[in-house]
């Protein structure tokens, strides 16, 4: 998806080096007809068709020089009839100089043509088809104005390729069924064209769009003539049956003893309720092909955010997506939604405690029974947006004393998500409202750990200011969450806002309490076009501290106030050495809310790519003197030293058959409190045009002086146990994508990854906000401590009996993730998945070894467990 990533930023960004920018080009027009016979697509344009319609071509370069005439120029034509619309492409080329990559859908290999459909007509969405001169089809749908590329909306569409004396030709049907437009007797569809000229890594258009302008969508040329053409109301179904075999071997473990095998069947459906509106639906949905989460080592008290990859939640995802501050500077507040839909189907909130020779098996996720999505836009500029889901009950069969039995993991639970926005002055004002709402049910105990409803909601806008050079954007939002006393103090104590801290000034904890509510909200301002090449964003967002949506949502703090900063200045032409140039500036200050600082920090940093197409980038940022009201768990704020953090790449031309990129990133801390180094390369092969191989090694050495391990208590007081952590971790990515046709493809992942954390000098926090770091903490005398198998045992007023102790706290992760998929589309919209997957772990030994090569060894030599599935789904349009 690069070559989108990149429309999507010069759209974004609007930046421009010269001053001298031509005025607005004229918007072009295409006016097709009914064809009497559709054409026959075979890449070739032979067929009396295409006689009835005229060229149309003069592309202007966009990349990498924005207007100069392209090395080599395209034309095309276009016809419709009652159920498809039809184009057809000249891409002049020297025959012998075309690049032919084959690679799995939404790839884009090689040469390439593309197609972008504003058949809404609202000026911010769009259509994207893009057919590679191999055959391999890429389709997108654009959103915000050319600000959002999803690529994981897959439409029914076909297209044809052929090489001739001229260059290439080109042939696509697009069925009307797969586009949204209004009822109108006559239609006028924003229209683009793209091409990619490989060999010179060359984008042209057929619509000029200045790189100094902001949005892509609004400002497409037109199509025209497109008469008496109704909007399909569809019915697509997709039954499919999977046929699972889970082949999984451990010592002693009934539930591990062998091969299980089940034999299930579902059902995904579309159903165009209107010209404009469209209803999903999936029952019993099997996610079994989705690629494996990364495998990492979390210390922090806050979990981890990723990406969601299950389809039925990442098609149409945009119309769901509000987070809280989409900051262009980054930072963590910007992983904060509203919604996020890995709540939904996630791990069950429980695990049987189970003692020595005792097991388990554990449900890995909830089950979805069925869900629901409402998506669409109307004529008036109204998108609407409903999903609903029912997630089941869960169980784990449990082996205890000899006895088979069964343990709740997990209740009956309701979700559901509105959406609303409208859209006003041609999309130039969009204003939207979003409410979530999530309902457990009360039959699982001890259900008092968990809350029974929350709901949360609010409103955003976005409005363009002037000639649309400014964009302010904002949202409001609150939140409540209910359920017994235990489940709301749970919330209260959660690492996103410690109410229980000592001195915490901004909330005080209430264990009796039975509900909880709060605010957030965000306002940023965005210079988003100057011809001098400037631009910046400044804004501040807020989370109250009893601001909660976690249940449904993603946030990782509550409790803080974040002011935020970034300014840029681009070269987006050519010039001297660089095909274009980018240097940044950002800036950070967080506050509690009782008016803390907690945290200030800058940062700059500068990304190039030279006119060989070699890339370079790197940046330093420095954090000062913070104070964290996190890192003792709900023990008191606590003063940490400043820290600078650097990180620097260097990139060849990704278009050779031998590519890569490698950099390094670390941190230094002040007064030695912290260190880290990480070594990381990604190295890409492409032996023939349809097989290519990617590595990706990562190694990482870090050093902490203190390092969060456990609480415990002595004589009343809490004892903050801390320790010095050496860390080792090896991680690596392999895979492999082999492309035997445009719809037959295979393709492997592979991940190990290794881990080893050693503690020693083990201390307890004595004053955590003292003004000299070596005054906030106390070492253990050797004295005082004694290990054991279990843990280490800590007698602090040496007195010969153990105080206090903890589990032992070294680790070895070892793990070891793979996939491996056969896809083939045996028809359009039909395919049959044949999957192995595997997954390796050996988290038995905690010593600490820092031997990472003897780890990998270690994790290949531990059983796995092996899944095979089958998967045969076929698509049927009614």
């Amino acid at each position: 998806m690069q070559h989108k990533v990149q429309v999507a930023l010069l759209s974004l960004s609007g930046a421009l080096a010269w001053a001298d920018t031509p005025p607005e080009p004229e918007r072009r027009v295409y006016v097709t007809q009914r064809a009497t016979q559709a054409p026959v697509l075979d890449g070739r344009l032979d067929d009396p068709a295409w006689q009835a319609v005229a060229w149309s071509g003069d592309f202007v370069q966009r990349e990498p020089t924005e207007g100069k005439p392209p090395t080599q120029q395209t034309q095309f034509k276009v016809l419709y009839d009652d159920d498809a619309i039809y184009f057809a492409f000249q891409a002049f080329d020297d025959p012998g100089q075309l690049s032919n990559l084959l690679a799995r859908r939404d790839r884009f290999p090689g040469d390439w043509i593309e197609i972008n459909i504003d058949s809404y007509a609202d000026r911010r969405t769009g259509f994207s088809f893009t057919l590679s001169l191999s055959g391999t089809r890429g389709d997108e749908f654009i959103s915000n104005d050319g600000d959002r590329w999803d690529g994981n909306w897959d439409p029914i569409w076909s297209g044809a390729t052929h090489v001739d004396e001229q260059g290439w030709t080109a042939e696509a049907r697009i069925p009307l069924s797969q586009l949204r437009f209004s009822s109108a007797p006559e239609q006028t569809w924003g229209l683009q064209v793209q091409r990619l000229i490989f060999k010179q890594n060359e984008r042209s258009t057929w619509q000029t769009i200045p790189k100094a302008a902001s949005g892509w969508v609004s400002r497409f040329g037109e199509l025209r003539g497109i008469q008496g053409v109704k909007p399909k109301r569809r019915l697509e179904l997709l039954p499919y049956a999977v046929a699972k075999a889970d082949k999984a071997q451990a010592a002693g473990n009934p539930f591990r003893d062998g091969t299980a095998s089940s034999l299930t069947g579902g059902l995904d459906g579309k159903f165009g309720v209107s010209s404009s509106l469209t209803t999903d639906l999936t029952v019993n949905p099997d996610f079994g092909q989705v690629e494996a989460d990364p495998s990492e080592v979390n210390l922090t008290a806050f979990e981890t955010f990723f990406q969601e990859r299950r389809p039925f939640f990442v098609e149409g995802s945009d119309i769901f997506d509000l987070p809280l501050a989409p900051a262009i500077t980054g930072g963590h507040f910007t992983s904060d939604r509203l919604f996020y839909s890995r709540r939904i189907g996630g791990r069950p909130p429980y695990s049987p405690s189970l003692e020595d020779h005792e097991y388990a098996d554990q449900p890995q996720n909830t089950s979805i029974l069925g869900a629901a999505k409402l998506s669409g836009k109307t004529p008036g500029g109204l998108s609407v947006g409903v999903l609903e889901s029912l997630t089941s009950r869960e169980s784990a069969p449990t082996f205890r004393g000899g006895r088979y039995d069964r343990e709740s993991v997990a209740p009956l639970i309701n979700n559901f998500v509105g959406r609303l926005q409208q859209d006003y002055r041609a999309g130039d004002t969009q204003v939207g409202l979003m409410f979530t709402a999530l309902h457990r049910s009360d039959d699982l105990e001890p259900r008092a750990y968990l809350t029974r409803q929350a709901y949360a909601g609010g409103f955003d806008f976005s409005h363009y200011l002037g000639d649309r050079d400014y964009r302010l954007e904002g949202n409001l939002l609150a939140s409540t969450v209910r359920g017994d006393a235990r489940a709301i103090t749970d919330v209260q104590t959660s690492s996103a806002r410690y109410f229980q801290r000592p001195d915490n000034t901004s909330a005080d904890l209430d264990p009796t309490r039975t509900d909880l509510g709060g605010h957030a909200g965000s306002l940023r301002l965005t210079r988003t076009v100057n011809n001098s090449g400037f631009r910046f964003q400044t804004g501040a967002a807020w989370r109250s501290p009893g601001f909660e949506i976690n249940d449904l949502g993603f946030m990782r703090r509550a409790d803080e106030l974040n002011q935020f900063g970034w300014a840029a200045y681009q070269w987006r032409n050519p010039f001297s050495i660089f095909r274009r140039l980018q240097i940044n500036a950002n800036e950070w200050f967080d506050w509690d809310f009782s008016g803390q600082l907690l945290r200030k920090a800058v940062n700059t940093n500068g990304h190039a790519m030279f006119l060989n197409n070699y890339r370079v980038g790197g940046g330093v940022t420095w954090q000062a003197e913070s104070i964290s009201n996190t890192e003792l768990r709900g023990g008191p704020s606590s003063r940490w030293p400043g820290v600078l953090f650097y990180d620097t790449y260097v990139g060849t031309d990704e278009r050779k058959r031998l590519s890569g990129v490698v950099g390094f990133d670390g941190r230094h801390g002040d007064e030695s409190s912290e260190s880290l180094r990480r070594y990381w390369t990604e190295a890409t092969y492409r032996p023939t045009n349809a097989l290519t191989f990617a590595v990706s090694p990562s190694y990482a050495l870090s050093r902490r002086t203190l390092q969060y391990i456990d609480t415990r208590a002595f004589e009343g007081d809490p004892r903050y146990v801390f320790g010095r952590l050496d860390q080792r971790t090896l991680a690596l990515t392999v895979r492999a994508d082999l492309s035997l046709t445009p719809n037959l493809t295979v393709q492997y992942y592979g991940a190990p990854f290794v881990s080893s954390g050693r503690y020693d000098e083990l201390k307890r926090i004595t004053d955590p906000r003292a003004r000299a770091f070596t005054d906030r903490y106390a070492n253990y005398a050797p004295g005082q401590l004694s290990a054991s198998a279990a843990g280490i045992g800590f007698d602090e007023n040496r007195d010969g009996v153990t105080d206090y102790s903890i589990d032992a706290p070294n680790f070895d992760v070892r793990e070891f993730n793979s996939t491996l998929v056969v896809r083939w589309e045996y028809r359009p919209g039909s395919q049959l998945y044949v999957v192995w997957s595997q997954a390796r772990s050996d988290d038995l030994v905690r010593q600490g070894s820092h031997d990472l090569g003897q780890g990998l060894r270690d994790v290949f030599r531990a059983s796995a467990r092996d899944v095979f599935l089958i998967k045969l789904s076929r698509w049927l349009s009614l």
